[in-house]
């Protein structure tokens, strides 16, 4: 018997093995494909956010995240007519529960994530300062940036505030609307706004507006920020996975870092 044929019945078994390594291979691969998922969040989680990206999909290879950005009744509407997203992340827990109530938002997988404050900036150029929602009153702030109450969680801790004060009667010449927190910020930092209510976390990611002070509590409902899994996900799994890395020391040491504080 040649060398060749002896080593023939000894190949086999190699042969098959190498056979089973790529097969299993093959449905490792299949099992985890890419997926896409989209997160669409409140505005002033911007920051926050993209960080987050950078670090979750350097661990999660498979997965992209997709974020839409926007005020959080605009993107509770986008979701009730049906524009794609698998979670969503809102700044008032008012568009949340509207959603959860139609069945769009799993109830089971809802809740609290973060809490925020609300203060008022103006320009960092002024030297003068406003220091009470009283001052708000004087000349010198000829207009007043505020979220769109009605869309702008922002706007509508602003205006309750202003209620309290027994303010936003007298104040209304003065209010100019932003379509989220972001742009409200935007007019005090060029100058189109003497002052603006946005978040302490907005605040503090800009070098052109500065806090002349911090909103009592007292004077507006607390600021929660909900998250939850759209029902109509086509990415459950990548979805579920997401929702529970926002919980992780991880993720909440990010949202500190940014200002936020982390719901118990």
């Amino acid at each position: 018997m040649t060398a060749a044929a002896k080593r023939a019945p000894m190949l086999v078994p190699v042969f098959l093995l190498v056979l089973l390594l790529a097969a299993c291979s093959s449905k490792s691969e299949t099992a985890s494909p890419h997926v896409e998922i989209t997160i669409s969040a409140a505005a002033s989680l911007t920051d926050a956010l993209n960080e987050l990206k950078t670090r979750y999909e350097h661990t999660h290879a498979n997965t992209t995240l997709v974020y839409n950005f926007g005020a959080s009744g605009a993107l509770q509407q986008q979701i009730e007519q049906g524009a794609p997203a698998d979670l969503f992340l809102s700044a008032a827990s008012n568009n949340m529960q509207a959603l959860v109530e139609k069945k769009l938002i799993r109830a089971d997988q809802e809740r609290n994530l973060l809490k925020n404050e609300l203060v008022v900036v103006i320009p960092a150029s002024n030297q003068e300062g406003i220091k009470s929602l009283q001052e708000l009153q004087s000349a010198s702030a000829k207009r007043i940036a505020i979220g769109i109450p009605e869309s702008v969680p922002a706007g509508k801790y602003a205006k309750e505030a202003l209620m309290s004060a027994k303010l936003w009667d007298e104040l209304q010449p003065k209010l100019v609307q932003g379509k989220d927190v972001r742009q409200v910020l935007q007019y005090v930092e060029t100058g189109n706004a003497d002052a603006g209510f946005v978040y302490k976390t907005d605040a503090m990611t800009s070098a052109k507006a500065k806090i002349a002070f911090v909103i009592d509590p007292a004077y507006y409902s607390p600021i929660s920020y909900p998250v939850g899994i759209v029902s109509s996900t086509k990415q459950p799994e990548a979805a579920e996975a997401f929702y529970a890395y926002l919980s992780t020391e991880e993720a909440q040491a990010i949202f500190i870092k940014y200002g936020f504080s982390v719901s118990p």
